[in-house]
């Protein structure tokens, strides 16, 4: 039986990308996690799933950096993005960091299961009102994304917390390791990522926003 993985923190959402699973693909078995964290779980515990549906805005998902993530991770787990943004751009730059395909949640049922149909079919999808020319990825973006792509499921979890302006301590304590394993994280995390702090850490994530209007340029001077 194939294994495809919703990632939604909305329970009728979640319910409702569910029962499109099952009707577009009856003998599957879907296993739901709320948070980015809980999915990289599953991920690790279903490492030949065929497909995973990830909402864009979730615990643990800061803008495009968990797509941006799990793609660089997992190359062949195939990727739809649900997100409750309409906006074509949006949904293109999502296909850009390689979702194969885009559901606005106000999509209809029949359509979100010709979607998974889709892709499951190796194609990409796009609701007929975001079609239009690709997008191209800014290079700050497309650079932030590479980076954050090679972050081992353990590195990305400290990113995301970092990011979420959690201490070292608050840090050790969701992860159930000690404070000088997440400073060994920190450290690993600022080599990839090439910045001095964790503010800079912050940042660099925030690249990856859905919103870019008026981020902050990273800066490489330690302070």
């Amino acid at each position: 039986m194939p294994d495809i993985l919703i990632a939604d923190d909305h329970p009728l959402f979640r319910d409702a990308l569910q029962r499109a699973v099952l009707a577009a693909l009856p003998q599957a078995r879907v296993h739901a996690a709320d948070s980015v964290h809980a999915l990289l779980g599953l991920i690790e515990q279903f490492p030949d799933a065929e497909l995973l549906l990830l909402d864009l805005h979730m615990p643990g998902a800061r803008g495009y950096s968990a797509l941006a993530h799990i793609r660089g991770q997992y190359p062949g787990l195939p990727t739809i993005v649900v997100s409750g943004h309409e906006e074509a751009q949006v949904a293109r730059r999502a296909l850009a960091h390689g979702a194969s395909a885009y559901i606005p949640k106000s999509t209809a049922g029949p359509d979100i299961v010709a979607a998974i149909r889709a892709v499951l079919d190796g194609d990409v999808w796009l609701p007929p009102a975001l079609l239009g020319n690709p997008t191209e990825l800014r290079p700050d973006e497309a650079a932030a994304a590479a980076q954050v792509a090679a972050l081992t499921p353990q590195q990305f979890r400290v990113m995301t917390m970092i990011a979420e302006g959690l201490l070292n301590k608050q840090i050790a304590w969701e992860l159930g390791v000690s404070e000088a394993t997440v400073k060994a994280h920190m450290t690993a995390i600022m080599r990839k990522l090439g910045v001095n702090n964790r503010t800079q850490v912050a940042l660099l994530a925030s690249q990856l926003a859905v919103d870019q209007e008026s981020l902050p340029a990273i800066s490489n001077d330690p302070g």
